[in-house]
């Protein structure tokens, strides 16, 4: 037995005071809600209705009953209401992930402007270098950057690339000097930054002779976050690869310098992971339609002077 539709039936029955009246504002057959009607009586043990040839009336457990169908049905219609508003309003808090890096550098900013277009979203931020578990973490969208991404089920969104290069303090290269191509890497110190989606002792170049794999030593310094990188490198420690937007400011100020300027390492695309294509929470659709109109142009701007 359905109980709340049983439910819906009696309601409409002691509110219109017949079971054919009923039937119709229902849309369905007088033998249906008849039957709805008995089955509920059966289920409960009780009489609900007295019935005559010209008129139905509520007994007393079928007054009592009537109250509390009607708080049900009303909260029922209101959750369902809520639910469904959810697809087309976005409310309420969103838990996002993103690595530790773009987190710092882009997602807190992107944050900033969403809320100010959907101010009845908050957000729950948490970042590390790593891609989570959504479904066992509870996360919304998680924000990832990787060459590519192993098939897991969920869905992915590309909202923008970026790359890394290399760079080093004056001070180290006044004294080491500046290497000209990738291969004179060996005979420097190469700080190693920590990479869940990257290989830890290879540098891919993209440059004028196309793609090429240098093997990088057992560095002097490795560390997981890029700008405790950026730090390291401008302490003198070696030469380091660095995130576009972790590079720029050192770039732009002259505390970093930057090494084979006409190399760039290995393309990353940023993608946003979300667990379902179907009945998308809408605060979960506009944050990623958000970002994928703004990240671009935001991680553009960034390479200019670089």
């Amino acid at each position: 037995m359905d109980t709340l539709q049983t439910m819906r039936a009696f309601a409409c029955v002691a509110e219109t005071g017949s079971f054919t009246a009923a039937a119709v504002q229902l849309g369905t057959t007088t033998a249906y809600v008849s039957r709805a009607v008995a089955n509920l009586e059966t289920h409960l043990r009780a009489r609900l209705l007295n019935r005559t040839t010209r008129r139905i009336a509520l007994t007393e457990a079928g007054q009592r009953y009537l109250l509390r169908c009607e708080q049900i049905l009303a909260y029922v219609e209101e959750a369902e209401a809520e639910a469904g508003d959810a697809h087309a309003r976005p409310a309420g808090r969103l838990r996002v992930h993103s690595m530790t890096g773009i987190g710092q550098h882009y997602v807190i900013r992107a944050i900033a402007g969403y809320r100010q277009v959907h101010p009845e979203v908050s957000f729950d931020l948490t970042m590390a270098n790593r891609v989570p578990d959504l479904l066992d973490e509870g996360f919304d969208v998680a924000i990832v950057v990787a060459t590519e991404l192993p098939d897991s089920g969920l869905v992915s969104q590309r909202i923008g690339e970026t790359y890394s290069v290399l760079c080093a303090s004056p001070a180290y290269i006044e004294a080491r000097g500046l290497p000209k191509t990738p291969s004179e890497l060996v005979e420097h110190d190469c700080l190693r930054l920590v990479s869940p989606v990257l290989a830890l002792d290879k540098w891919l170049f993209e440059g004028p002779n196309g793609q090429e794999m240098v093997t990088i030593g057992p560095p002097p310094f490795q560390v997981n976050v890029g700008d405790a990188m950026t730090e390291a490198i401008r302490c003198g420690m070696g030469i380091g690869a660095l995130p576009v937007y972790s590079a720029a400011e050192g770039l732009k100020d002259g505390s970093l310098v930057r090494v084979l300027p006409h190399y760039k390492l290995q393309l990353l695309n940023v993608y946003a992971l979300y667990p379902s294509r179907q009945y998308l929470d809408a605060k979960i659709k506009t944050w990623v339609g958000y970002l994928r109109e703004n990240l671009p142009g935001v991680l553009l701007a960034d390479e200019v002077g670089i």
